[in-house]
């Protein structure tokens, strides 16, 4: 299923940002992206909208009022630098409430309300339902992802990045983001073939294109090495 998505903000970089990070989601089909409450009225009367992401204090209109006038609005994610809507926005049935600037690691505990259900009333059950990750056998495992569970072959693996409570799976070709701490990942992972290099990073050794003291490289991409990590890096990886 893809989300249709809106983007409104006032702020050309804080919709760079939303932008940026919806990448991270194939389930959310981006429709447009809006400067101003006016302009998204317009875009939400000619197109069937799942999810907006609202900036409130914007010239002309707000955002709250914007949704009040909408007869079905969409489920909505407020995101303000103004703690002084968050009690009307509730009111009003949001979603979430997103505090700029806003990190990826907050952005990520939306998008678990938005995949674990719309309703507002369901969320309390959907966000206490614990993370569910098993190894089935050396050669694969699941974890969840969204709302459901996906098969990872561990062969496939290049890297895992944590993101505090969550961590992104890199694959070849693509990746996996789940609610899952780093460290029970690595207790998932077969030890022989990956390696803690740094608190917030894992990666396959057969996939280790080069490294020095400081940093790996893999997938063309440079991970670093820890302080504390080295000496077992350098065990590992000769």
């Amino acid at each position: 299923m893809k989300i249709r998505t809106l983007i409104v903000d006032d702020e050309p970089h804080a919709l760079e940002i939303i932008e940026k990070y919806i990448v991270h989601f194939p389930e959310l089909e981006l429709v447009d992206r809006c400067n101003n409450a006016v302009q998204a009225f317009h875009v939400l009367q000619k197109n069937a909208i799942d999810l907006l992401f609202l900036d409130i204090k914007m010239p002309g209109l707000l955002g709250t009022e914007l949704v009040r006038t909408l007869t079905n609005p969409p489920k909505i994610i407020f995101t303000t630098a103004y703690q002084d809507y968050a009690l009307e926005g509730f009111d009003l049935n949001a979603l979430d409430y997103l505090l700029k600037p806003i990190p990826f690691d907050r952005f990520l505990k939306a998008m678990d309300k938005v995949f674990n259900g719309y309703r507002p009333e369901q969320l309390p059950a959907s966000i206490s339902k614990p993370p569910v990750s098993e190894i089935k056998n050396d050669n694969y495992l699941y974890l969840r992802v969204d709302r459901r569970m996906v098969k990872i072959n561990v062969n496939d693996i290049y890297w895992a990045e944590s993101l505090k409570d969550y961590i992104k799976i890199a694959l070849a070709d693509k990746t996996y983001i789940s609610k899952q701490k780093i460290s029970v990942l690595e207790e998932l992972l077969p030890e022989e073939k990956f390696v803690r290099i740094h608190r917030s990073f894992i990666v396959s050794i057969e996939k280790v294109q080069s490294y020095h003291s400081f940093a790996i490289e893999i997938l063309g991409r440079e991970l670093p090495i820890g302080r504390n990590y080295k000496e077992e890096c350098r065990k590992r990886l000769r």
